[in-house]
Formats: structure tokens, sequence, C-alpha cells
């Protein structure tokens, strides 16, 4: 019985997700996530979780994640494998971009801003 009724609900989930689109996080998850600025070359994304918090998957392009707490987070990818990432304030960190599914699985909220890269590079003058 109870088999059956995950096997119910993993189908609806799957009818009602979207294949192969790309999840904007500040659409999806606006709780979690606030544009603080954009403009054609960039977009600055405030980012912050309460203990215990979780989002959806979602999407980032190639970015530069600034951490202003400490904290601790788990990232779930599409095929199911996690990562877990201690976080400390003052961090800087390149992301290539990629779907993810990020949760606090620490006490304490924390908080950092995104700088997601757009468009095409233009040459240095």
């Amino acid at each position: 019985m109870r088999k059956a009724w995950l096997w119910m609900a993993m189908c609806t989930l799957v009818v009602l997700a979207k294949p192969g689109a790309a999840q904007d996080p500040v659409k999806v998850d606006a709780k979690h996530y606030k544009v603080e600025f954009e403009n054609d070359q960039v977009r600055v994304v405030r980012i912050t979780y309460g203990p215990h918090e979780k989002s959806v998957m979602h999407q980032h392009p190639g970015s530069v994640a600034v951490f202003l707490t400490d904290g601790q987070a788990r990232f779930t990818l599409p095929d199911g494998k996690t990562q877990d990432a201690p976080i400390k304030a003052g961090a800087t960190q390149w992301e290539a971009g990629g779907k993810h599914l990020p949760e606090n699985t620490g006490d304490k909220p924390f908080e950092l801003v995104l700088v997601e890269l757009k468009g095409k590079r233009t040459a240095a003058k």
C-alpha cells in the first residue's frame, strides 16, 4: 500500500515537472532569492536561507558567490547525488553553472550574494 502511494506521488511529480526547462530561482523561489541589481552583463542576487530551509531544483549560469555568513549547506543534483558544503563568511567561489537544489542543513540562517554572468564576454581594452 505504501509503495503504491509513493509510486503515485512520484508519477504526479514527473507529470507536473517541466522537463528540460531551466528554472530561474528568482521566479520559482522568491522567498530565498532577490535581485539586487541587473544589467545586460550581470545579475546580482541576494540569497538568504533560514535554519533547515530548502529550495526547489533550479539553475544558475556561471557565477561568483560571496558568502556573507557562516553556514552548512547541502546541494542535491539532478541525478540525486548530494554534496555537503561548509560555508565560511568572507569566502568567494566560482561556479560554472548548472542545476541544483540547495538546503540549509544548519541551525542558523546563512546569506550570500551571487553575481550571475550574462552573455558573451567583452575583450579588455
